[in-house]
């Protein structure tokens, strides 16, 4: 389950990598742009101020936050990304954050390169800090002898969940694509107790809290949070610097 609000709590941050993919779009006047994976709607509403000419449709598989995109104004639709197809009249894909939860999501983006008209852009962007001791920790602990009755099943996201740069590169131009890939590490300063913990908590950490009992969740967590702290320390000033790798591609379907 998603929680918006936890979902927000960063919300800054959150967006920042949002704001640096899409402004590398250099489509004038779409008539259509899909934000798959659309969120809480926030990022969406940008996208309806940057084209307002524009039909927007969202799409994301949270009912939940599907709901506080409509409460904002949205007309965000439930749905699967992996079940999208784009309407004849798609100028702009948009795909924030999402990719990383879709298994072979190379083969999708294929698709849509050929099923998008001449010209259309697609912009993609997934977190590629898997490897990270953050969620390096969170498998260890998943997988000890505490927690691996209760947690053995959950599917907690691998360092190969996304490629690399060069993956997305040669994907794109192996289509006919003109494309421009990057990757950005953000020095994030997180503010607050246990905020690394927190920031994982509206992500990474979904699966298991769903897979365990209230009271379950709040001893993992407490675990969690001690083991966290011993890599990223809070400084005396009460914040936490968090590095956060993401990698960054957009296409334009050749036409």
């Amino acid at each position: 389950m998603w929680d918006p609000a936890k979902y927000l709590d960063f919300g800054d941050l959150r967006a920042r990598p949002f704001y640096d993919l899409v402004g590398r779009v250099r489509a004038e006047q779409p008539s259509r742009v899909a934000d798959l994976g659309c969120g809480p709607g926030n990022l969406t509403a940008e996208l309806v101020k940057r084209w307002p000419e524009a039909v927007v449709e969202a799409l994301d598989g949270s009912p939940d936050m599907v709901a506080a995109a409509r409460e904002a104004g949205v007309d965000a639709k439930v749905g699967d990304v992996r079940d999208w197809s784009p309407a004849p009249d798609t100028d702009v894909v948009v795909s924030n954050a999402v990719l990383h939860w879709v298994p072979g999501h190379q083969d999708l983006l294929r698709r849509w390169v050929g099923e998008l008209r001449e010209g259309a852009w697609l912009a993609m962007q997934v977190p590629a800090n898997f490897a990270a001791p953050s969620h390096e920790l969170t498998r260890r602990l998943a997988g000890s002898p505490r927690w691996v009755s209760r947690l053995g099943d959950v599917v907690l996201r691998e360092d190969d969940a996304v490629g690399e740069p060069g993956d997305y590169a040669e994907l794109f131009a192996d289509l006919g694509c003109a494309v421009d890939v990057w990757e950005t590490t953000y020095l994030q300063r997180l503010t607050g107790e246990n905020a690394v913990l927190e920031w994982i908590s509206g992500t990474a950490l979904r699966p298991v809290r769903a897979a365990l009992e209230p009271r379950e969740w709040e001893t993992f967590r407490g675990q969690l949070a001690d083991l966290l702290a011993e890599v990223y320390p809070r400084r005396e000033d009460g914040t936490t610097w968090f590095p956060f790798r993401r990698i960054f591609a957009v296409a334009r379907v050749p036409g």
